[in-house]
């Protein structure tokens, strides 16, 4: 839940390949629940240099970060409320009843500082 609206999130992984160089990506997709009542926002966050999605060992389903800075593990809960804040604060429409996409490193450092608050304490 996050203003009063409820939400349901998946997250994949997949691969494309372009130039003969195979990439990692991860999507965060969240949708208002019930359906039909807001718009679905899909946070992506793809592999480049000095960031890392998980592409098998050593790194943990779902782990993405600067390899020098933030992370987040995007299974958990608050992870993913975090980035939803942050796209939020950012100027996401929750309203409006079309996806709309983000590159989720722009939200990362702000997601994860806000994280790392959250957990400070427990």
């Amino acid at each position: 839940m996050a203003d009063g609206r409820t939400y349901l999130w998946t997250l994949r992984h997949s691969h494309s390949v372009t130039d003969n160089s195979r990439s990692c990506r991860e999507t965060l997709t969240l949708h208002a629940q019930p359906a039909g009542t807001g718009g679905t926002l899909r946070i992506v966050f793809t592999e480049g240099p000095g960031r890392y999605v998980p592409g098998g060992a050593p790194l943990g389903s779902g782990d993405v970060g600067h390899v020098r800075g933030a992370s987040l593990n995007l299974h958990e809960p608050g992870a993913v409320r975090a980035l939803l804040d942050a796209a939020l604060a950012s100027g996401w429409q929750p309203e409006g009843r079309r996806v709309v996409e983000i590159d989720g490193w722009l939200l990362l450092g702000e997601a994860a500082a806000a994280r790392a608050a959250a957990t400070k304490g427990h």
